[in-house]
């Protein structure tokens, strides 16, 4: 019974350390995380869900991280059956009391010119910049995502099925 108490308490002491979610200002960045992608791939992408627990909206208007050469906000397309990439203009708008969720297939960060690939297991670090909140660093962990690549079409990507 000691045991179990002792496991139980010092598990406690674990939990911030396992929490993968950052805050500045009112916005809350929930577990920021990449797919592993091939050694030779200029890209990656960066997921993660932003709430926003303020009384005033606020936007992500940049981001940034050493693991590439620039980042930019994009999102998805639907071209007659083929999924384009975009960026987005003026960044991405999280209105007061709501969130925004970065996924596969929708809004994400996009990372170009990528140095060198992280692997699953991996961190990185990325700095977000808001309009109101200002900026906030988080670590970007690697994903096993089967490694697919993402193919460059004419300016905007194409998603493998």
């Amino acid at each position: 019974m000691r045991t179990f108490a002792t496991l139980a308490l010092a598990s406690l002491f674990t939990l911030p350390a396992l929490a993968h979610d950052y805050t500045v200002g009112s916005l809350k960045i929930d577990h920021p995380y990449s797919r592993a992608m091939p050694p030779a791939s200029p890209t990656a992408a960066v997921f993660f869900t932003i709430s926003n627990n303020g009384k005033q909206a606020d936007r992500l208007i940049a981001a940034s991280s050493k693991q590439s050469g620039r980042a930019e906000l994009h999102t998805h397309t639907n071209d007659n059956g083929v999924m384009r990439m975009r960026q987005v203009e003026g960044g991405i708008a999280i209105a007061a009391g709501s969130s925004v969720k970065l996924a596969p297939g929708g809004l994400h960060v996009m990372l170009l010119e990528v140095k060198q690939q992280a692997r699953a297991g991996d961190k990185f670090p990325l700095t977000l910049t808001f309009e109101r909140a200002g900026e906030v660093q988080v670590d970007v962990k690697v994903e096993d995502g089967g490694e697919q690549p993402m193919q460059h079409q004419h300016g905007s990507m194409a998603m493998p099925h």
